[in-house]
């Protein structure tokens, strides 16, 4: 259990069944990085893609710790593109029974041992510079995480488009509790975080699913001053076999973002909270009726719909009811083209069975 401490000047009383991330016990060097990488059933191709962007930029055991923890997968796909590509260099883990993503990310903590912690998914990557950077831009700095701008790409590796940018240098950012409450800015294999702010703040919240690095991330900027490199540092993988993907199917992501959102604003003020909540809402409604355009067009109309229903429980701003009446143009017209095309294949087969006769 967590109890939040002095936020925005006032002190929040609100206990969160966070998981307790222990310390590091006993002597011994410990390396400046851990980079932990969990796995569940990953595509070879991704997951050697995400190593070989981290061996590259290698400084040694001495510097970096680089496992794999693998949340009981159903065949030896990570044990063996770990072992291959690894060498003896990364080490892996795999966990006696499946946990789930949060637990899974938590496992990766409790078996960080570096003073800094970077959670990189098996299908995303960090481009050259990503650790020196990161290093250079903390060393004077008391920031309990630190990110970079990054990259979203397709499954074939090519550039979607790249996020926002904060600051011209690198530092600390003003008023992020902020920022990061209203919009979620930060991809996972974008940030590192002390293990220490971990130990502090407890693990990931296994109740949460699609936005459970959100809060996260929420949760350490109430606490502690993030600091931001600007340079493009990794990319953020888009694929239609992602947990990601995945959720957006039942609308189960909307649902995670709306349970998330009623819990963060309490790290808030209650003014503040109920403010960027209203704006946190207002985003995500705005981003749930363009997943349902593209799930109407390439799914179908019923996770289409849900989606629309989920994005109205979030938000009635205007501009919202206007993108669903723009939906609900589209679906007509996607109606009106297959019921089209159904008459026509109708009469093509009356004509021909007239021509027959």
């Amino acid at each position: 259990m967590l109890k939040l401490q002095k936020t925005d000047g006032v002190f929040a009383e609100k206990m969160l069944p966070s998981p307790l991330i222990p310390g590091i016990e006993g002597p011994g060097t410990r390396p400046y990085w851990s980079v932990m990488i969990p796995t569940y059933n990953p595509r070879a191709d991704y997951l050697e893609e995400t190593l070989n962007s981290v061996l590259q930029q290698d400084p040694g055991p001495e510097q970096m710790q680089i496992e794999v923890v693998d949340d009981c997968s159903n065949d030896n796909t990570a044990s063996e593109v770990t072992r291959r590509l690894g060498a003896g260099r990364v080490t892996f883990h795999s966990e006696s029974q499946n946990r789930g993503l949060a637990n899974n990310w938590n496992k990766c903590i409790e078996r960080a041992r570096g003073h800094w912690i970077h959670i990189l998914h098996q299908d995303d990557i960090v481009l050259p510079g990503f650790y020196d950077l990161l290093r250079k831009a903390v060393e004077c700095s008391e920031a309990g995480a630190i990110f970079c701008r990054h990259a979203i790409v397709y499954s074939n590796g090519h550039w979607d488009r790249i996020s926002e940018l904060h600051r011209e240098s690198a530092g600390l950012l003003d008023d992020w509790h902020a920022k990061i409450t209203a919009e979620q800015l930060i991809q996972c294999p974008a940030i590192a975080v002390r293990r220490r702010v971990y130990e502090q703040l407890g693990g990931f919240l296994p109740d949460l699913h699609y936005v459970v690095d959100w809060e996260m991330w929420q949760r350490i900027a109430s606490q502690f001053p993030v600091c931001f490199e600007p340079s493009i540092l990794a990319c953020y993988r888009l694929h239609g076999s992602s947990a990601t993907s995945r959720l957006k199917l039942d609308a189960a992501d909307v649902r995670d973002v709306r349970q998330m959102i009623e819990l963060t604003a309490t790290y808030h003020t209650p003014a503040c909270g109920r403010a960027l909540a209203r704006k946190a809402r207002l985003w995500f409604a705005q981003i749930a009726v363009y997943n349902a355009r593209d799930l109407l067009v390439t799914v179908g109309f019923v996770p289409a719909w849900r989606m629309i229903f989920e994005a109205l429980r979030l938000s009635h701003n205007r501009h919202v009811v206007r993108m669903i009446f723009s939906f609900i143009v589209l679906w007509f017209r996607i109606i009106g083209s297959r019921l089209g095309c159904w008459m026509k294949s109708k009469l093509t087969t009356s004509v021909q069975s007239e021509a027959s006769k």
